[in-house]
């Protein structure tokens, strides 16, 4: 178990993940921990400036603490995107410089940023004077040929200036040049070390550790050298990991098991279904709860055969759940 400790927005955060981190997404995290802080997927200051924002940023009360993270490479339009964020009520606008896909680098943002830190502390100073909420970064320690050390430290110390308090490390290089999106989520190799280091060189600053993170183990581990540490799909893909944050992280609260999550999500989800919205757009986010558990298959067959139908309800959700109950029963009763 993790000691206790004064609450810290960053001690555990979940990652902004493309296509998975949506508001349904992060309100069946909430309900797994009341603490953590949540990150929405990334949003370029394009979609905010001209897009539909009810769809883009739109997020249920509930979600609070949460961050938006914004991609774009712009000073101006980042801080009017980040004012748009922070009048919405969003408690934090992060900067992404650290995506890796062909998209953002024909978009000059991302993790090809790395490359231009003073660019990088620009748009970070006029996130900053844009907004009250802390702004923050969440990069990768390097990209390509760079030396992580240098490209990592120039980033962080000129961002520093400009104000920000709080990085977010992914301890991977991201190679632009010969890895897929995918890949570069695992292939090139971790470097918690450098991000250890950079905490205690620069004791000043909130250092929260990305990547590579597979359990509450670890997150214990790394927060006896990093302020924080911030899962991804290993809280997506495992939710119940999730449920025990509050009471082995931060000391309080009870541990949230996938029977409970299914009970505390269903009042989001019989008022978004009454607002229309398709169940299967809300029960994707479920399918890794009862990960490793009797019943664990039905529970995501179902869920993934019935819930795409239309006028799928919550009777999905009973269904699946009665299997995962009658599948426990059988085993207990071998």
């Amino acid at each position: 178990m993790i000691l206790a400790a004064p609450f810290q927005p960053h001690r555990l955060s979940v990652a902004p993940m493309m296509d998975w981190t949506d508001r349904h997404c992060r309100s069946l995290h909430r309900v797994l921990s009341k603490q953590a802080l949540l990150y929405t997927e990334m949003v370029t200051t394009g979609a905010v400036l001209h897009g539909d924002r009810e769809r883009l940023l739109g997020y249920d009360a509930g979600e609070h603490p949460v961050a938006l993270q914004l991609g774009g490479s712009d000073p101006g339009d980042l801080a009017a995107a980040a004012r748009i964020g922070a009048d919405l009520g969003y408690d934090e606008i992060n900067l992404n410089v650290g995506c890796p896909s062909d998209r953002v680098q024909s978009g000059r943002f991302g993790a090809c940023l790395m490359r231009e830190p003073a660019l990088v502390a620009e748009c970070m100073a006029a996130i900053a004077a844009a907004v009250d909420v802390p702004a923050t970064v969440k990069c990768r320690i390097g990209i390509d040929d760079q030396d992580p050390e240098e490209s990592l430290f120039t980033l962080v110390d000129l961002c520093a200036q400009a104000g920000v308090r709080t990085f977010v490390v992914h301890a991977r290089k991201a190679w632009l040049k010969g890895l897929s999106p995918k890949e570069n989520r695992d292939v090139p190799p971790l470097d918690y070390d450098l991000v250890y280091r950079l905490k205690r060189e620069r004791p000043d600053l909130t250092i929260v550790l990305n990547g590579g993170v597979p359990d509450l183990n670890a997150v214990a581990g790394h927060l006896e050298r990093a302020d924080g540490v911030m899962l991804g799909r290993a809280a997506y893909h495992t939710p119940e990991i999730l449920g025990a944050v509050d009471a082995e992280v931060f000391g309080q609260g009870e541990v949230i098991d996938s029977a409970m999550a299914v009970e505390l999500y269903r009042p989001y989800l019989a008022a978004r279904l009454a607002e229309g919205t398709p169940l299967a757009a809300m029960s994707r986010h479920m399918l890794g709860l009862f990960h490793g558990r009797p019943g664990a298959r039905a529970w995501r067959r179902i869920l993934t055969v019935e819930g795409v139908k239309p006028g799928a309800g919550l009777e999905v959700v009973d269904s699946a759940l009665t299997a995962v109950t009658q599948a426990r029963e059988a085993r207990d009763a071998a």
